[in-house]
């Protein structure tokens, strides 16, 4: 079906005249000079503005389509280096994505330049906040020397020095959070082209139980991707910290690296 509204997976950088093979995705083939945007028809039912808008507020559905989109846009990275699109780009017309690509023909060059023999792999930092609760006193000399006047206290100035200590436990255990991040974000950011901070996940969001504190996506060279790699497990064996966990997973679209931009008036 070519006459319904056009979503867009991605754009692929094609030799003049060549078409990559995607019909075995059910995916069609939209060729602009040296551009070729990965697309399928879809249905005004499902992606019309005002039915995507009532879509989207139906979580199933948005799960589903999501994890859809990554899918096929990884499955098209086997292919080549890819700019992915937004999920839910729609064009109406093919003419209107034709002028779009020829508009931003600058622009994308310059994002394929950028992301041209790079993958883009996330890493995740999760604290188990019980774990170093009961740690503290060896993760924090601070924390330590309190607890000394407390076993050396009498019970009533024990008791006032222990409320103290519950708060002075939660500042140490956000500074030990916050230092940890960022000496792993710098080891890994070491290791990469670029690097991107995203918003830290709620619990609902990220599906897991303890509280994140670094959510961080790295622009990777391919040749250094096993060292990049290995450098996660070389943390976690320094460390021997079980009040972390770190998660890292990818190649992902690069999502966290693409800027298109409206070419400058001369």
């Amino acid at each position: 079906m070519e006459n319904g509204l056009i979503y867009v997976y991605c754009i692929l950088k094609v030799a003049p005249g060549q078409i990559p093979d995607v019909e075995s995705l059910d995916l069609k083939s939209i060729v602009v000079d040296d551009f070729c945007a990965v697309v399928k028809y879809v249905t005004t039912d499902e992606f019309a503005e005002e039915n995507l808008k009532t879509n989207l507020q139906d979580i199933t559905w948005l799960e589903s389509n999501v994890r859809d989109h990554i899918r096929i846009i990884s499955r098209i990275m086997d292919i080549g280096t890819v700019i992915p699109f937004k999920f839910g780009t729609i064009y109406n017309t093919k003419p209107g994505l034709e002028t779009f690509i020829r508009d931003y023909s600058a622009s994308l060059d310059e994002n394929f330049q950028m992301i041209g023999g790079r993958e883009e792999w996330a890493v995740k930092i999760y604290c188990r906040r019980k774990v170093l609760v009961d740690m503290i006193d060896e993760l924090s000399l601070e924390s330590a020397a309190l607890e000394t006047q407390i076993m050396a206290s009498s019970p009533g100035k024990a008791f006032l020095l222990q409320r103290k200590k519950e708060v002075l436990v939660n500042n140490e255990i956000d500074r030990i959070c916050k230092t940890y991040g960022q000496l792993h974000y710098d080891e890994f950011n070491k290791m990469s082209e670029s690097a991107s901070l995203n918003n830290l996940l709620p619990k609902e969001l990220s599906g897991r139980e303890e509280a994140m504190i670094l959510n961080a996506a790295f622009l990777v060279s391919k040749n250094k991707v096993i060292d990049f790699r290995c450098t996660v497990d070389k943390l976690r064996n320094k460390d021997g910290n079980p009040g972390f966990i770190i998660e890292v997973t990818g190649p992902w679209p690069p999502f966290s690296f693409i800027s298109v931009k409206e070419k400058e008036n001369a």
